[in-house]
């Protein structure tokens, strides 16, 4: 039977009065990446804190590769890397610098630290800016150095927390490139995030997160499907609006929800259904200013689960650990 790469039982974590994590428990294997959602506040740092050994719990146990996170701290770390919310860069020092400070933080050589630096700098793409001072970089810049400094010493496990909040549109798809390089080459990775299609597009497997609970876990397809299946939407003039639900109800056999002028309805045959609410709609006279079948999103997940929709705010950095990074 494989170890789990990361084993939460009943993880318990309080600040004060606030119950960061209440009896939290989630598992899974090597070799993937898995993807923690939750709005803000939800615990998704305070549990990526306690599993790479910045703060104890107060009750439960974590394990990271079977080792426990308070027992074993010191084994823990040697086999994580972790890119918090803020880039943990020191911007009078060069990007190779940077890397070669935290290399030596994993006891890495100086010569091995130097060789290790200018690989990963490389798969990142930042050689041509190596040997510039961080405070010139941009923003996605910065977030690339620090994902190299979390690679320089080869984890097995690594944890990135909301690795592309605040970059451009076209750094975040190179950093989505540069994860999944990783995890072909066998990393796994915890990924914390609130931009939804980023979860869809990379996670293996997904949590859902919500005070501090575990609330929904699967694949992308289980967790859509709990939501339902196909929906037809349809926009219709809002004289029509009235006869037209009546129309599509008549045809999918379910109730139809409207906002707007937009009607929709679950579509238990797909485009079938599709079909035969085009062919209803002409027989009234109606023709929709756009129709169409869709499927549930991560979003509709999201907001079903949680009640709250997606957020692309940065949460608070948690006091005392700031983009803190450990190594052996």
């Amino acid at each position: 039977m494989t170890t789990p790469a990361v084993e939460v039982d009943q993880v318990r974590k309080v600040f004060g009065e606030t119950v960061a994590l209440d009896d939290l428990s989630l598992s899974f294997e090597p070799g993937i990446v898995y993807g923690l959602l939750g709005p803000n506040g939800a615990g998704k740092t305070t549990i990526i804190r306690v599993l790479t050994t910045l703060i104890t719990p107060n009750g439960g146990s974590a394990k990271v590769f079977g080792h426990d996170v308070v027992r074993e701290a010191n084994t823990v770390r040697s086999r994580i890397g972790l890119a918090g919310q803020y880039a943990a860069v020191d911007e009078f020092q060069t990007g190779r610098e940077n890397v070669e400070m935290v290399g030596k933080l994993y006891n890495l050589s100086s010569p091995e630290a130097k060789r290790r630096a200018t690989d990963v700098l490389e798969r990142i793409g930042l050689t041509d800016a190596a040997d510039r001072q961080v405070k010139t970089y941009s923003g996605g810049m910065r977030r690339r150095l620090d994902l190299a400094a979390s690679m320089v010493g080869r984890p097995d496990l690594l944890f990135l927390d909301e690795p592309t909040t605040g970059i451009d549109p076209a750094s975040r798809i190179g950093l989505w490139e540069i994860i999944e390089d990783l995890v072909s080459g066998g990393t796994t990775v915890l990924l914390t995030t609130q931009y939804l299609d980023e979860a869809d597009r990379l996670a293996d497997r997904i949590g859902v997160i919500d005070n501090g609970t575990l609330i929904a876990e699967g694949t992308e397809a289980e967790l859509k499907r709990q939501v339902g299946g196909e929906v037809v939407e349809t926009r219709v003039r809002p004289e029509n609006l009235e006869k037209a639900t009546t129309a599509i109800c008549a045809i999918s056999h379910h109730d139809a929800k409207v906002e707007g002028n937009t009607i929709t309805v679950a579509a238990d045959n797909g485009a079938m259904t599709l079909a035969e609410i085009i062919r209803a709609l002409d027989e009234i006279d109606v023709h929709p200013a756009d129709i169409g079948v869709r499927r549930p999103t991560l979003d509709d997940v999201f907001l079903t689960l949680t009640g709250k929709k997606a957020e692309d705010k940065k949460e608070p950095a948690p006091s005392g650990g700031r983009g803190r990074r450990r190594g052996r």
